[in-house]
């Protein structure tokens, strides 16, 4: 296939963000995290706009810049300042990043329970190294961090008390069995709130990567913060790091906000992906950067006969305006653990570098379920290997009582205004022979690959084109003018 030169592929990167300014002119903002100035900016929902440093103007030149920055935030609950606050000193906790604090917080929850009917209450964290093992939240708290403030990880596996598996997997994710707590943990809850003035939560990974790498673990690692069958969520304006598998995971959760977060792992830590939104509805993810060792954004909905059992899917997702670094895996993926169903997803303004996939769909024979009706919209990919890939032959599964008749659905999925640099493959579209990948649709992307790469490669789907460069396989018929 011809390939572009370069003043040629500049061309048509303006042409493409022309149109893509076009398309969506009255809503779109440039892709950045976005850093409060105030508490009381994050727990009121306000709607801000910041510019970019200069170090990061630098870097990325946005598809578009807007003054007006819209927030799916506002479309969930107003979270507002508690009227009362208590700091964890007053439970005996030493912040000295040596003292286990872990009965100090176990403390504080059971009295703050007496504030739930008085509108809540905040526990304040402040500066300090305040060393803990799991702490279970309860509802209607504010956990605030100061700005200095950082809640480690114990490093003794003996502190994460062992849990049954999630239902919708059947058992721990790594190993068959129960599995580990994670550090920050609720379940059953309603209205959470995790902030702070960019304080620090650091899992302290490094002994759990080591016992997944030594094969010493008897059970599954615990993420660094998992909320269970929990409503009305946020989680803003602090620094996640180096969690011991993956970061936030919100699982049978509803009305759940991500935002305004930093979240940071080695890039070669195993499994440390930054959100992972499964079996949830209504949330809301916008204005932050991770960079970590696996997917950056990843939506599940269980695994297997499980996940199919369970029957909660993850749907009416919204992702926007998240920078992206992932060398190991997905800028933003989906699965693969999606028996559940995965529905009505929009991903708009998302940089994507130096990562091995930037969009990729993921799922294989025996998972069932479906992916449909999403949207990515608005995507920048500079040194990415494969920019989209559609995967179906991923094949890990729970155990022996998979069913190998049981054929994932992937349909009815658009992605649009996409440009890229130094990217090694333009796409990857590997569907099920049984079930064949339909209704995809690919828009105004303009991506420069690699001359002695190979574009496209594709089996076992079908879906349209318009404006696409590199021009698509033939399993996907051009479209002369968009509807």
């Amino acid at each position: 296939m011809r390939r572009l030169s370069f003043l040629s592929f500049q061309v048509l990167l303006l042409l493409l963000t022309y149109l893509s300014a076009d398309n969506c002119r009255e809503t779109c903002t440039s892709a950045r995290p976005l850093n409060a100035n105030s508490v009381d900016s994050v727990l009121d929902g306000a709607v801000r706009t910041t510019t970019l440093s200069t170090s990061q103007e630098s870097i990325f030149e946005p598809i578009v810049e807007v003054e007006t920055v819209e927030s799916c935030a506002n479309n969930y609950k107003n979270f507002k300042s508690r009227p009362h606050s208590v700091s964890i000193t007053e439970f005996g906790a030493v912040g000295d990043g040596k003292t286990l604090n872990t009965h100090a917080f176990e403390n504080a929850m059971f009295y703050l329970r007496t504030y739930a009917d008085k509108g809540g209450v905040q526990l304040y964290i402040p500066a300090g190294r305040w060393l803990t093992g799991s702490i279970k939240l309860i509802s209607h708290l504010t956990l605030f961090l100061e700005n200095e403030a950082t809640i480690l990880g114990s490093q003794d596996l003996k502190d994460y008390p062992i849990i049954p598996g999630l239902p919708s997997y059947g058992r721990g994710r790594e190993l068959p069995g129960p599995r580990h707590s994670s550090l920050i943990n609720s379940e059953g809850l309603e209205d959470v709130v995790i902030t702070g003035d960019n304080g620090t939560i650091d899992g302290q990974g490094a002994v759990w990567w080591s016992a997944f790498y030594n094969k010493t673990l008897d059970y599954t690692r615990g993420h660094l913060v998992e909320l269970i069958d929990s409503k009305d969520i946020l989680i803003s304006n602090l620094t996640f790091r180096d969690s011991p598998f993956w970061t936030i995971h919100p699982v049978y959760c509803r009305n759940v906000v991500v935002k305004d977060m930093t979240i940071l792992a080695p890039l070669d830590s195993p499994n440390t992906d930054g959100i992972n939104p499964d079996s949830s509805q209504y949330v809301c993810i916008e204005d932050c950067y991770i960079s970590v060792g696996d997917d950056a954004i990843a939506i599940k909905s269980g695994w297997d006969e499980y996940g199919t059992s369970y029957g909660m899917p993850s749907k009416h997702i919204d992702v926007r305006r998240i920078i992206v670094h992932s060398m190991t895996s997905a800028g933003i993926a989906f699965g693969s653990e999606m028996s559940g169903g995965i529905s009505d997803v929009k991903v708009d303004h998302m940089i994507v570098y130096g990562a091995r996939w930037g969009i990729r769909f993921k799922t294989g024979m025996g998972r069932g379920g479906y992916i449909r009706n999403i949207t990515v919209n608005n995507v920048d990919m500079r040194s990415v290997r494969t920019a989209i890939a559609f995967t179906g032959n991923y094949g890990e599964h729970p155990d022996e009582n998979w069913n190998r008749t049981d054929f994932p659905v992937i349909e009815n999925i658009l992605i649009e205004n996409v440009v890229g640099e130094n990217i090694t493959q333009a796409g990857l579209f590997l569907g099920l022979p049984e079930s064949p990948f339909h209704n995809i649709h690919l828009a105004n992307i303009a991506l420069d690959v690699k001359s002695e790469s190979e574009d496209w490669n594709c089996s076992s789907v079908a879906g349209t084109y318009f404006f696409v460069w590199p021009q698509p396989c033939p399993d996907f018929t051009k479209e002369e003018l968009m509807t």
